[in-house]
């Protein structure tokens, strides 16, 4: 089965996770495709191949004769976006793809403009595959999924191929942020690997945000507006208040690159209490500190103003930047991006501006760069992926492990 076959099956599974159910996995439609790929795994040689209580898919394939190398693994997810339907798919494949808008569903006027996603003139004769406009197209992180298990079929017909032993993962719920909870990493037995869940071809990123929640509880007296001089505390206006004390243009919509901000994504409230949520996001762990900080002062500051416990803060640490610790192996950096010097592909350095399951991993013990997938416009309906994209990234990945061979691993 090539790639593009191995893909076109995949995403025939609705993986769709749902943070509003604490169960793991989140749904039960994620074991139906794990279960899937254990079998697959299995028919295709990998002997080690296994599927916990969770949905989580563990596969090892032997080292090649002489290697004494750190085992490597390889990552990916199988959950899609709770951000958009992942049920019954209808891809497209555009062969030859000409630059130009592509009308994903003439009938709804649902149309990939190349005035909105410039990205696309990159492409141009590269066959895409796309959805129909009305669900997303599941190549995040599907596509990663199809590169490592084609690179596993690569592997175990071409054992003379120098590579260490690799462990593979396929994990649940990674688009709800719980992707780690349930990881064994004895199980897997790797401490260094890489998720392979990026985006365009040639983007590689061991930097990602050092990320906190951030909730604020405003507690209000409420009093007839008729009759409430001296009464009435409106916690909705303490709340704009709070919000005006926090930096106007530290906002997602302001900042880029490595600039941090403060997000607030809900908020709701009557004169009595309201509350709001943050996402507090920084690369810098001196900035992030700092932001925090500055949280608890704007609350102290009110809580002075209008009288003790007026504002509750709590906050939450999500995930800290794994570059703090992946700076310790220079070699994953480096190795990825020989291997694709090697296909001739120049590497695209970002941060990451969100997380990764490699952040947290490499928090547990397991070092974890994120390698690109080749897919675009994740968790929406403009989703797409190249077919040459991810074949080029298979041939990263032949290239990648055997830098992992022997000598070349910094870790002997």
């Amino acid at each position: 089965m090539n790639i593009k076959e191995r893909f076109l099956t995949y995403i025939n599974f609705d993986t769709q996770s749902d943070s509003c159910n604490p169960l793991s996995p989140s749904t039960s439609k994620q074991l139906v495709f794990a279960k899937y790929l254990t079998e697959e795994l299995k028919n295709i040689g990998v002997e080690d191949t296994q599927m916990d209580q969770y949905g989580y898919v563990y596969a090892h394939i032997p080292a090649s004769e002489g290697c004494t190398s750190s085992p490597l693994a390889l990552i990916a997810h199988m959950d899609t976006a709770p951000d958009m339907s992942g049920a019954n798919i209808s891809p497209r494949v555009i062969t030859n793809y000409n630059g130009e808008n592509i009308v994903l569903n003439k009938e709804k006027n649902i149309v990939t403009s190349v005035s909105t996603f410039p990205s696309l003139k990159n492409f141009i004769g590269q066959d895409l595959i796309v959805t129909d406009g009305t669900t997303l197209l599941g190549a995040d992180d599907k596509a990663g999924i199809a590169e490592i298990i084609t690179l596993a079929e690569y592997l175990i017909s071409n054992p003379q191929h120098p590579h260490p032993q690799i462990c593979i993962l396929f994990t649940p719920d990674e688009e709800i942020g719980r992707g780690t909870d349930h990881v064994d990493l004895k199980k897997l037995g790797a401490s260094i690997g890489y998720t392979i869940d990026g985006g365009i071809l040639g983007e590689f990123s061991y930097e990602n945000f050092n990320a906190a929640d951030v909730e604020v509880t405003i507690h209000g007296i409420s009093a007839h507006p008729g009759y409430s001089k001296g009464v009435l505390k409106n916690s909705m206006l303490i709340a704009m208040e709070f919000h005006n004390l926090l930096p106007v243009y530290e906002t997602p919509e302001c900042t880029q690159n490595r600039e941090g901000f403060f997000h607030l994504n809900h908020i709701e409230g009557c004169a009595e209490k309201s509350s709001m949520k943050y996402l507090l996001r920084d690369h810098n762990y001196s900035s992030y500190q700092k932001r925090q900080q500055l949280i608890k002062n704007a609350a102290d500051f009110l809580n002075k103003k209008y009288g003790k416990d007026t504002i509750e803060i709590k906050i939450t640490e999500s995930y800290l930047n794994m570059y703090e610790k992946i700076k310790s192996r220079p070699d994953l950096i480096n190795h990825a991006l020989t291997a694709m010097e090697e296909a001739q592909i120049t590497p695209l350095v970002n941060p990451i501006r969100g997380g990764t399951d490699g952040a947290r991993l490499s928090y547990m013990g397991l070092l974890c760069p994120n390698l690109c997938t080749g897919a675009q416009n994740g968790h929406g309906r403009h989703e797409f992926v190249s077919i040459q994209s991810m074949e080029k990234i298979v041939e990263i990945l032949k290239n990648l492990v055997s830098l992992f061979y022997d000598g070349n691993n910094m870790g002997n």
